[in-house]
C-alpha cells in the first residue's frame, strides 16, 4: 500500500501554511525535509511549508512522483483555523501534586530545597531541580523511603521523562537532580550516583551574517530596542547579563562593560564598541534609567520576553528568514571574533565560558579559513595550465555543436 502523505491548511505565525503528515518513516521524512522552503515546527510538531501561489500544486507533484498517495482534500476549507499543539501525555500541575503527598514526603521535598539552597544553587536552577524531584517523590509515594531504589529510579525516567517526550536537555537535568537527591536522602540502596546522562544533543549556533547583523541594527526603529540589539551583538552579551546591566557598569572612559554574577557567578569584563557609545549617550540621556540600563515600564528589570519578539521584528523587516533570538547575536559576535583573527582563548573569556570545549563550537561555523580552502577542481585546472595545457583543453564548459 502506497504512503499516504496528508496537506492540512492551519494558521501559523499569522501565515497561511499547508501541514504535512504522514505516519513516521525516516525516509519519507528525508524526503520532505529536503523540499525547497520546508521547515519544522517544534511547537506544533510537523513539517510545513508557507501555502503561496503554486507551492501546493509543485509539492503535489513532487510527492507523486516519489510514488506517495496524497491526500489534499482538508486544503478545500475555506477557514483555516490553528492546528492544536501537541501536549505531553501527562498535563500535571506542581500544587496538586504536593497537595496529594503525604506529610512526610511534603517535609522531604521542603528538606531537599534548603539543601539546594544551602549549596547556593540558583534560584532557577532550584526550581528546576525541585519540580523533577517533586515528580519523582509522587510517582515514588506509594512506596516507603526506606525502600527507594535504583530500580525505582530507573522505572521513574521510563514512565515519566522518556514517554512525556522531555527534551534530551531535560533528561540531563532530571538525572543531576536525581543524583543529588540521592545524596541527600543516603538511603542504603537509593544511589544514584552512576546513572548514566544521555549524551548531549550538538547543533550548529545559527550566525548572522556582518551584513545581516548592520541591516538589523538599522531597520530597529526605536531607540531602546535598537540599543539593546547593538549591546548584545557588539559585547556578546547574554540575554540576562544584559537584562541585569546597570548604568554604573558602563566604563565610557576605559571602553569596558562590567557584567556582575554572569552564567557560574563570575564577573568579568567585556569590550565597549566605540561606534556604540554614541548611541548609548542619546539612549542615556533619553530615557535617564535611574539603575538598570534598559528598564521597563516601572523601573524594574526589563522583560525577555519582549526583546526576543521585537528582535523578530525587525529581522522580519530585514528580511531575515532565519530563527533568531537574543542569543543569535552572541554567536554571532563570537564566530565574527574568530574570523576576524581574534584568539579563541580570548573569545572564551570574552564570552564567560568556564571551558574552551564551548567555545570550541564556533570554530565549525567561522568561514574565514573554510573560504580560503579551495577546490580541488580550481588547483587541478591551474596546474594543467601550468604544464602547458591550453585553455581549449582544459576547458569543461564548451558550446553544444
Amino acid at each position: 500500500m502506497s504512503t499516504i502523505i496528508t496537506f492540512t491548511p492551519f494558521l501559523h505565525r499569522n501565515e497561511q501554511n499547508i501541514a504535512i503528515g504522514f505516519k513516521f518513516d525516516n525516509i519519507v521524512k528525508t524526503q520532505i525535509k529536503s523540499y525547497p522552503g520546508m521547515r519544522w515546527s517544534q511547537s506544533y510538531k510537523t513539517y510545513y511549508i508557507k501555502d503561496n501561489e503554486g507551492v501546493s500544486h509543485a509539492l503535489f507533484k513532487y510527492l507523486r512522483a516519489l510514488h506517495y498517495y496524497v491526500d489534499y482534500s482538508a486544503m478545500k476549507q475555506k477557514k483555516l483555523q490553528p492546528i492544536p499543539k501537541l501536549q505531553k501525555e501527562t498535563n500535571y500541575n506542581s500544587i496538586t501534586l504536593y497537595k496529594d503527598l503525604p506529610i512526610e514526603l511534603r517535609d522531604c521535598l521542603k528538606q531537599f530545597i534548603v539543601f539546594l539552597k544551602g549549596k547556593r544553587y540558583s534560584n532557577s536552577t532550584i526550581s528546576t531541580y525541585g519540580t523533577f524531584i517533586l515528580r519523582y517523590i509522587h510517582y515514588s509515594k506509594t512506596i516507603a523511603m526506606d525502600n527507594w531504589n535504583l530500580s525505582n529510579i530507573q522505572h521513574f525516567i521510563e514512565d515519566v521523562i522518556a514517554k512525556e517526550g522531555y527534551s534530551i536537555s531535560s533528561h540531563r537535568q532530571c538525572i543531576s537532580a536525581l543524583k543529588l537527591f540521592s545524596t541527600f536522602c543516603n538511603f542504603e540502596d537509593f544511589d544514584a550516583s552512576h546513572l548514566e546522562r544521555p549524551k548531549k544533543s550538538r547543533y550548529l549556533p545559527v550566525v548572522l551574517s556582518k551584513e545581516q547583523v548592520i541591516n538589523l541594527i538599522q531597520v530597529t526603529k526605536n531607540l531602546k530596542h535598537r540599543t539593546i540589539i547593538s549591546l548584545l551583538y557588539s559585547s556578546g552579551l547574554r540575554i540576562s547579563e544584559l537584562l541585569n546591566l546597570k548604568v554604573k557598569d558602563l566604563d565610557f572612559d576605559r571602553s569596558q562593560i562590567l557584567i556582575r554574577q554572569g552564567k557560574g557567578r563570575k564577573d568579568r569584563m567585556v569590550v565597549m564598541s566605540e561606534v556604540i557609545k554614541p548611541l548609548l549617550y542619546n539612549y542615556i540621556h533619553t530615557y535617564m534609567p535611574d539603575l538598570y540600563l534598559i528598564e521597563g515600564r516601572d523601573g524594574g528589570i526589563y522583560s525577555d520576553s519582549s526583546v526576543r519578539r521585537f528582535i523578530n521584528e525587525s529581522a522580519k523587516v530585514a528580511k531575515i528568514s532565519k530563527r533568531i533570538s537574543p542569543h543569535t547575536l552572541r554567536h554571532s559576535y563570537a564566530t565574527h571574533m574568530l574570523e576576524n583573527g581574534v584568539d579563541l582563548r580570548y573569545i572564551q573569556d570574552l564570552l564567560g565560558h568556564a571551558k574552551p570545549e564551548t567555545t570550541m563550537i564556533y570554530t565549525h561555523v567561522a568561514q574565514k579559513d573554510l573560504m580560503s580552502i579551495r577546490s580541488p577542481l580550481d588547483v587541478t585546472i591551474d596546474q594543467l595550465k601550468g604544464n602547458g595545457y591550453d585553455n581549449k583543453k582544459v576547458l569543461i564548459s564548451r558550446k553544444n555543436k
